[in-house]
Order: C-alpha cells, then sequence, then structure tokens
C-alpha cells in the first residue's frame, strides 16, 4: 500500500484533521508500543499499520 493510500483511508475513516492526531499521539500495543507515526518512520510496511489501525478501532469491513 503506498503512503498516500495509507493517510487518504486515515483522513477518510478519522477525518482529516483528527486522523494526524490520532496518529502522533495514539500509543497502541499491537504496534509495539508505537504510535502509527513511530511505526512508520522505523520502518513498518503500510499496510501491516493499516491492519492494526482496523483491528484496534473497529474500522468497518468496507473501509479495509
Amino acid at each position: 500500500m503506498r503512503l498516500t493510500v495509507f493517510w487518504q483511508r486515515m483522513a477518510d475513516h478519522f477525518g482529516p484533521g483528527y486522523a494526524d492526531t490520532f496518529a502522533r499521539d495514539h500509543v497502541m500495543t499491537e504496534l509495539g508500543g508505537r504510535t502509527v507515526q513511530e511505526a512508520l518512520d522505523s520502518g513498518w510496511d503500510t499496510k501491516d499499520v493499516w491492519r492494526v489501525v482496523c483491528t484496534v478501532m473497529n474500522v468497518p469491513g468496507e473501509r479495509r
């Protein structure tokens, strides 16, 4: 998954303003105790990060 697609999905689900805040501030144990942004910065694949976000935040199936 391209990074631009990842961020578009984040914005579609959380809203453009909150997606960035969520990515910077919400620490998830499923990402090794990292935020979304930290996981991406440390080399996690965008598809894997998106899957974690979907699972943790109960993103509806049609948005996955």
